[in-house]
């Protein structure tokens, strides 16, 4: 009886299609794990990378950044505004590879009460071509108008550079492809201090290897370190390979072939060969793997999009690029409340 009086207040109040969708919830409620997998699921079909970032840093990064736009914990503009719900929608402007939906998502979350619905073609990795006066819209962000504004700018920053790294990334992947060259295209660790994540994740978005995340990720001897521990280029392989055991790779930065053959010599499981000319690299990576074809060679040092082409051998197992996180050129987004 309680049952059907609910339902005659329901149908009294509400129009029939809100009276339907208040039922249905009645009678299939949704548990907040339910809800939160479901939210995890939408995001990965639009983000397919998405589950390679750990919510607790990804969350305490996005935080950072917010804390840094409003240092003085004031935001007066959203006093202004208040805090009714409202809705804005995310446009893409300039042609480029979409990526940074994550960290686009994790803003509004941060920022409290914003929901995000995204159309079904604004997937990671696919190549929006814009022509000139157009734009493609992507999403829209419903919540209190204050939250809206707070975090727009923020994850539109986000969003920007890493589609970015990602449309470079991809032009540099393709040219490979179109060669029907074997190798991997990689950043390097020449990335924005804080936002390391980002550029790493465009990177893998727009189909490049990310290199080593970190210091702790792989051991590289530069020529810093062979030189600061008296020039012998075994003795640094052998003390790195006596901390790190089996589980890391050790790679050496190498001047010459000599060098390279030495590092190998030593173990180490990369050599990078480093600011050669195109054609001795390819000359020095041929001896390199007639000795040790188990290695891996990158190459690396001056390369960038327009010349990589030039160094792309069978010899060669990688080519590095610090540009793709240095040089990118941003795309353009933009949130608009509707209106």
């Amino acid at each position: 009886a309680r049952f059907l009086r609910f339902v005659a207040l329901v149908n009294f109040i509400f129009s029939p299609r809100e009276a339907q969708a208040i039922m249905a919830d009645e009678t299939h409620p949704s548990s907040p794990t339910t809800n939160g997998s479901n939210k995890r699921q939408k995001t990965i079909t639009h983000a397919p990378h998405a589950s390679l970032l750990p919510p607790p840093q990804l969350r305490s990064i996005v935080s950072g950044w917010l804390q840094d736009d409003i240092p003085s914990h004031f935001d007066v503009g959203g006093y202004v505004v208040g805090s009714s719900i409202q809705t804005a929608e995310l446009w893409m402007k300039s042609a480029g590879v979409l990526a940074g939906i994550p960290f686009f998502e994790a803003v509004f979350e941060v920022c409290g009460e914003c929901n995000i619905q995204w159309e079904d073609d604004a997937v990671e990795g696919k190549l929006f071509d814009i022509g000139e006066n157009k734009k493609i819209k992507l999403a829209t962000v419903t919540g209190p108008v204050s939250h809206l504004l707070r975090g727009e700018r923020t994850a539109l920053n986000s969003m920007s550079r890493c589609s970015g790294v990602a449309s470079l990334s991809k032009k540099c992947v393709d040219i490979a492809k179109s060669n029907s060259w074997h190798g991997e295209v990689a950043g390097t660790r020449k990335t924005t201090p804080g936002f390391r994540l980002v550029e790493k994740y465009g990177l893998l978005v727009g189909g490049a290897s990310t290199h080593r995340l970190d210091l702790s990720q792989m051991v590289m001897l530069k020529d810093n370190h062979v030189w600061s521990c008296g020039g012998s280029i075994e003795s640094a392989v052998r003390k790195a390979r006596g901390v790190s055991g089996f589980s890391q790779k050790i790679e050496v930065e190498c001047q010459s072939l000599e060098e390279a053959l030495v590092a190998a010599g030593a173990g180490a499981d990369v050599v990078m060969l480093d600011n050669f000319a195109p054609e001795r690299l390819k000359e020095d990576a041929k001896s390199f793997k007639e000795k040790y074809p188990h290695v891996t060679v990158e190459a690396s040092g001056g390369i960038t999009m327009e010349t990589m082409a030039e160094y792309f051998s069978e010899h060669v197992d990688v080519i590095s690029q610090g540009k793709l996180t240095q040089g990118y050129d941003c795309v353009d987004f933009s949130l608009k409340i509707v209106h």
